[in-house]
């Protein structure tokens, strides 16, 4: 076949490669990264409410929702495209237009709706982060598709698509905005519409797999080379300053939170470590590849510093941060940092940066341009509204219209996985789950230690099935001392 001559084979290469890091970050990365950061009875939980989310948005994207972020606008207010599907295979091959910014590429249609569906799909992903330990999954399966319908796309086509804060020149490279701080600020109101995890669960909460944590650290950390570095859409210049723009604020979030924790608990933290890379790499993202070096430094000192007083002092100091269970502290780590980029963006960009991402805007305040400062302002207070109201809504309408429970039962709170999905996440084979179930037969003696460890785990898991069946009130968990 001949290639069009459209066609940079490079750029598309580069879009394709940088698409599937940012998948990767989905899965496995973050799958295993809540999978080892919460308690074992959540285990499976969590993983599969990240995995989920991954399937199901993308038939969505493909369906309705990629047209509705980056397609032709829906009626005249600029907020919204036209949904529609890209299932043909003229779609597939036709050269990438988004038609109310006027953009083209050098790739196919196929490799951008690809592109932008990673991009969505961790949206949701981060978003369940402070869901975790108590959403019903039924709840979550209908709201993930809402949320992608109703307000992804609204920040997406805003900022990206065309809308109207791209064309008043509010920046944001790579998501800061349309990813973080939509995740963030929708994440904090639907775990208040949810409610708080069990009580015990809230004062107890201690990883259960720490390295499996950081394998899902640095595959996030890593995968985001190619969240920052394709945005420009091409194999350029930008997109090498982008990826190491992104590397260089991450390290430096990541030493100052430990510097922090060192300081004030006196023990540094490898979890601390983990929030702090994560602060940077989303502070960074609205920024990457139109700040300058010595710019990401100053963003990455910011991110590991600010979201750490909000985590651990003003989180443990104010009502509404204790009422609300955010579980993962997504509001600390994507809703600050990300507004924390987001301004940063209006005070550092360079001229130089900006026109070489193709950005007519002069830069930030440093290049005279404080404008930008005001301009991004308004864009992160769009995208908060936004998500406040969307999120109440979505999480209103399922609950009361859809008579659908937004929280698990008490019998599923204090059992956990094995209630919830049948399985376990470190089940030994027949000897485990036969013990739990009552089939002590089939237990083979290998050595008395094993043993008593397997029926002391047995004894606890009952224990939480007659609590749950006698008072269906919050009581101690089945998994505390497994």
């Amino acid at each position: 076949m001949s290639s069009p001559s459209w066609l940079d084979t490079g750029d598309n290469a580069w879009q394709l490669t940088a698409g599937s890091l940012v998948g990767l970050q989905s899965i496995p990365g973050l799958v295993v990264l809540y999978a080892g950061i919460v308690k074992r009875k959540w285990a499976i939980n969590s993983a599969f409410m990240a995995f989920y989310a991954f399937a199901a948005v993308l038939i969505c994207w493909v369906i309705w929702a990629y047209k509705m972020a980056f397609g032709e606008q829906w009626g005249a207010a600029p907020f919204v495209g036209t949904p529609g599907p890209i299932l043909t295979m003229n779609d597939e091959l036709k050269q990438t237009l988004l038609p109310t910014s006027g953009l083209t590429t050098n790739f196919p249609l196929s490799t951008m709706v690809y592109f932008q569906f990673v991009f969505a799909a961790i949206t949701l992903v981060i978003l369940a982060g402070a869901f975790l330990g108590r959403m019903n999954f039924t709840a979550w399966m209908i709201f993930v598709p809402l949320w992608l319908t109703f307000s992804y796309t609204v920040g997406a086509f805003s900022l990206w698509g065309g809308g109207f804060l791209a064309s008043r020149g509010v920046i944001d490279y790579s998501g800061g905005y349309v990813i973080h701080v939509s995740a963030g600020t929708a994440g904090f109101v639907g775990a208040a519409w949810i409610g708080p995890r069990l009580q015990k669960d809230r004062e107890d909460f201690q990883p259960n797999n720490v390295l499996l944590t950081l394998v899902g650290a640095g595959i996030l950390w890593t995968g985001w080379n190619g969240f920052n570095g394709g945005d420009p859409y091409a194999a350029s210049a930008d997109a090498g300053a982008a990826v190491l723009n992104t590397n260089i604020a991450t390290a430096m979030s990541l030493l100052v939170w430990t510097i922090l924790d060192i300081i004030f608990f006196k023990k540094p933290a490898v979890i601390g470590a983990v929030q702090g890379m994560i602060t940077g790499l989303v502070a960074i993202t609205p920024a990457a590849g139109v700040v300058a070096g010595w710019g990401a430094i100053i963003i990455g000192a910011l991110s590991g510093s600010i979201p750490w007083v909000s985590m651990n002092i003003i989180g443990k100091k104010v009502w509404l941060f204790q009422y609300v269970d955010d579980t993962l502290g997504v509001y600390h780590t994507h809703t600050v940092a990300g507004i924390v980029g987001g301004m940063m963006v209006g005070v550092f960009a360079t001229s130089e940066g900006s026109a070489a991402f193709g950005l007519t805007n002069p830069g930030g305040a440093i290049d005279g341009n404080w404008k930008q400062v005001w301009l991004q302002l308004v864009g992160w207070l769009f995208i908060v509204g936004l998500n406040i109201f969307m999120t109440s809504v979505i999480m209103a309408f399922i609950k009361y219209v859809l008579r659908i429970p937004l929280r698990m039962s008490e019998e599923q709170l204090l059992i956990g996985d094995d209630a919830v999905h049948g399985e376990d996440a470190y089940a030994f084979g027949d000897v485990r789950r036969s013990i739990l179930h009552g089939d002590t037969q089939r237990v083979p003696i290998s050595g008395d230690g094993e043993i008593g460890i397997i029926q002391g785990m047995a004894q606890d898991n009952e224990r939480a099935h007659d609590e749950a069946g006698r008072t269906k009130t919050e009581s101690e968990g089945s998994e505390e001392n497994k």
